[in-house]
């Protein structure tokens, strides 16, 4: 017999694996849903974000509740969340069951419904079903119902609680570590970013200026060492070539190879030494 169940009402369940699945009529302009779980501890909170099970981590570690997917059916579409409760960890004492629009808002989801299965069943009659209509309708995620230990057994309760912030916003509230610059819906929630490594650039190559003398070529003007073989600039001296005019009015040395400029007048007083009687003449 399935129980037609109302918001908050409760009912205990005899499967030790239960399908819960979330159908919605499929038509224009309606959004996709997806189904998700958490995992709740006895503060009402995850233990960590593994006990969240979605789109993007659609199996529990403890291999106990896992998503199986969307199908298209004859009532329309539907997305699945399957509990192993009789392996369920000692420290999970509530597992939500979630609904999300992608960012949509559930009054243009239609005929949602949650319908609760015996897994070991293969064709059986639904245990539980249970109609959400959200509040306002401005809801993007919908806690549908939750799954309870009341003793040794499990129950399900229907709930229909709705956020006007998404799976983001209902995550976070349970305990959910949320990367504040990703979108609150879509396949990225949650979703650790990849960056690409980035080519390193070439090494900077230093700029050489030349030190040395460029021999066989001349220097530029403010070279310091002499261009041997070209003239030099003023008050250096040329090696083996004459200075240029400019240089050879004010060259203070002497041009190696070539006798040197009169600068001064002979000495009226000169006299020449007295010579030999070689030199006599004859």
């Amino acid at each position: 017999m399935t129980h037609a169940m109302l918001k908050g009402s409760n009912v205990p369940l005899e499967a030790t694996t239960v399908r819960a699945v979330l159908r919605w009529t499929a038509g224009q302009d309606v959004p996709d849903v997806d189904a998700s779980a958490l995992l709740l501890g006895p503060d009402g909170r995850v233990r960590s974000d593994e006990d969240f099970v979605f789109y993007n981590q659609p199996r529990h570690p403890s291999g106990k509740v896992w998503r199986l997917g969307k199908k298209r059916i004859a009532e329309g579409l539907t997305d699945t969340i399957q509990t192993e409760l009789s392996g369920v960890e000692a420290g999970v004492g509530r597992i939500l069951l979630v609904a999300s629009a992608d960012g949509v808002a559930f009054d243009r989801v239609q005929a949602l419904r949650i319908l609760l299965y015996d897994a070991s069943a293969a064709d059986g009659e639904p245990l539980a079903h249970f109609d959400i209509k959200p509040e306002t309708g401005a809801e993007t995620a919908l806690i549908c119902g939750e799954l309870y230990r009341r003793g040794d057994g499990w129950k399900f309760r229907a709930l229909g609680e709705g956020y006007s912030n998404g799976l983001k916003g209902l995550a976070t509230d349970f305990g959910i570590s949320v990367d504040e610059s990703e979108e609150p819906e879509g396949p990225g929630l949650l979703q650790p970013e990849v960056s690409q490594p980035s080519q390193p650039l070439p090494p900077e190559q230093p700029t050489v200026l030349p030190t040395q003398p460029a021999y066989g070529y001349p220097q530029p003007t403010s070279a310091a060492q002499p261009a041997y073989g070209y003239p030099h600039p003023a008050g250096q001296p040329s090696y083996g070539y004459p200075q240029a005019p400019a240089a050879a009015a004010t060259a203070a040395q002497s041009g190696y190879g070539y006798p040197p400029p009169v600068t001064t007048l002979p000495n009226p007083d000169f006299r020449l030494p007295p010579q030999g009687p070689q030199f006599l003449g004859r």
